[in-house]
């Protein structure tokens, strides 16, 4: 006799990244920034914690809210802040899933969206992507067709690569939401405006934006989605009462008024990453162009889950993956490292470990 709901009962749950808890580790496996925030951040903390923290805090986040939308140009009850993005992907499934609806998502990617899903208790579908990380649209018409959510993360993980705007247009399911999931989006070429929302079908639109990544934050843990009022006042009736606390607030509003402190950090990464891209390919990895802050390869003859095993064993920690059902693969599984762009100094030690092991 189990006390959980069945679909709760079944699921296996998602598996985060290793967090070493003793020190002496190069990390390149959970796509942190690997420079500290903005000292304004810093500034926030220190009087927010001087603050009144007996009292509960914004619940709107109305401080935060006004300053994101002046950046991006739109009126503030088009924000709507979250304890990270996974805190906007719960509420959105939360508002928008029922039982047996389908959700879809391109896969090999972010496997936290099937978790939701289930949760939920709707059904995913997986959007197989080609060999080279693009769309077969035809392939997968039925399935946007009937979904009542297809989640994109643009740039993909663990791939990196970024999707065009026409071909997320495509995505937009006629009797649903698209939520374009944007984590990655300042290491990227593209455009940080949200105009996507103003395309045809962009009232059916949600961008969820995050924190943890190009601000440095990812210990504070801070999100955002943007969408037309009346999605973000859907979304709204179903999160926490006070889901952001004050100093998450604080620190995130600080962050976003240090432009040139994330860009510059964001730019450095942006560097790093072709340096690494460039080096791994020398030793016999084949590269996914990415335009995040993350790379993914596989070897040419050696067996990626070994190499996993042998930086680890030096401590060095990279993010080994399996996508099993994936027809074209090898045995239709398709492995790979993904690999977290780092300082100069700890990709200095991956690629002398790399090239005393390959």
């Amino acid at each position: 006799m189990t006390l959980f709901r069945p679909n709760i009962d079944r699921m296996a749950g998602y598996m985060p990244g290793e967090q070493p808890q003793d020190g002496g580790w190069v990390k390149l496996n959970t796509n942190e920034n690997p420079y500290p925030p903005s000292p304004r951040v810093v500034d926030a903390l220190a009087e927010a914690i001087r603050g009144p923290l007996n009292l509960y805090p914004d619940p709107l986040g109305t401080k935060f809210r006004e300053a994101a939308a002046k950046q991006l140009g739109l009126e503030p009850d088009w924000v709507l802040p979250a304890n990270g993005s996974d805190e906007n992907l719960t509420l959105i499934l939360r508002a928008f899933v029922d039982t047996g609806d389908i959700v879809a998502y391109p896969y090999p990617s972010y496997i936290l969206y099937e978790t939701l899903a289930e949760i939920q208790g709707g059904e995913f579908r997986r959007l197989l992507l080609k060999p080279d990380w693009s769309w077969d649209h035809a392939a997968i018409r039925d399935t946007i067709q009937n979904a009542r959510l297809v989640l994109i993360p643009n740039p993909n993980s663990p791939s990196g690569n970024l999707w065009r705007t026409e071909d997320l247009l495509k995505l937009v399911p006629p009797r649903g939401v698209l939520v374009v999931d944007e984590a990655y989006a300042d290491f990227s070429d593209a455009s940080r405006d949200a105009g996507l929302l103003q395309q045809p079908g962009g009232e059916r639109i949600i961008i969820t934006r995050t924190f943890s990544k190009s601000y440095s934050l990812a210990g504070v843990r801070f999100g955002f989605a943007l969408a037309h009022p009346d999605l973000i006042a859907g979304m709204r009736k179903v999160k926490d009462s006070y889901n952001c606390d004050r100093l998450s607030l604080a620190a995130a509003t600080a962050a976003l008024d240090d432009q040139a402190w994330m860009q510059a950090n964001a730019e450095r990464v942006r560097g790093t990453r072709t340096r690494l891209s460039d080096a791994l390919k020398t030793l016999g990895f084949a590269v996914v162009p990415s335009q995040s802050n993350f790379v993914w390869c596989t070897h040419s003859t050696r067996e990626n889950k070994s190499l996993y095993e042998t930086l680890k064993s030096r401590k060095i920690l990279v993010r080994y993956m399996a996508f099993r059902n994936v027809p074209y693969a090898q045995d239709e599984t398709l492995t790979g490292l993904r690999i977290s762009v780092g300082t100069d100094a700890e990709i200095d030690a991956l690629l002398a470990a790399l090239k005393s092991i390959v």
